[in-house]
């Protein structure tokens, strides 16, 4: 024999069933859009040479420049098809880092800056060889606020990950991703 307390909740359970199906039904339909990828045609475009990325700043730190650089290489394997090989390619990207610069932010009662900003800028030439209306020759700037309380060298490297990470960004958008 079944109880009133057994039988009102097997009929709770029945009814959060009942409500829960469209739920669970139409999760599986929603459309899913990943703008991370390439725009690429890879029947036409199979190899990429990405160049140095020197140090032009009037300031430098010289591990920025291969963080940049590792940061562009991974990102473009890792989103795009494209083999990376040395000399004439179908798509070229050379470029340099022009901008490591520091500024006050945020001036406190005292006249004294309390935040400071990094900014690093990146100028980029992108070269389609077969296509050359998609050449772009553009300069990428990105920055970071710190408290002027710290010292720049405990928190540079970690800064010019997440910049070089942005910069990245930008410039895949902007080239591969022809958004």
């Amino acid at each position: 024999m079944v109880s009133k307390v057994n039988m009102l909740r097997w009929s709770r359970g029945l009814w959060a069933m009942i409500l829960m199906l469209p739920v669970i039904l139409l999760s599986g339909c929603v459309p899913s859009f990943k703008f991370n990828g390439s725009a690429l045609n890879y029947d036409v475009y199979k190899t990429i040479d990405i160049s140095d990325f020197p140090i032009r700043a009037a300031l430098v730190y010289p591990p920025l420049q291969s963080t940049f650089e590792n940061q562009l290489l991974n990102t473009v394997t890792r989103q795009t098809r494209l083999q990376e090989i040395d000399g004439h390619a179908d798509l070229e990207m050379s470029g340099e880092i022009t901008g490591y610069a520091l500024t006050p932010q945020a001036v406190g009662e005292n006249a004294y800056a309390t935040e400071t900003r990094l900014t690093i800028t990146v100028h980029v030439k992108y070269t389609d060889n077969i296509n050359p209306a998609n050449n772009v020759d553009q300069t990428f700037s990105a920055y970071r606020q710190f408290s002027a309380d710290l010292l720049l060298i405990d928190v540079q490297d970690e800064l010019c990950q997440q910049i070089s990470e942005e910069l990245v960004d930008l410039i895949f958008n902007s080239t591969l991703g022809n958004w």
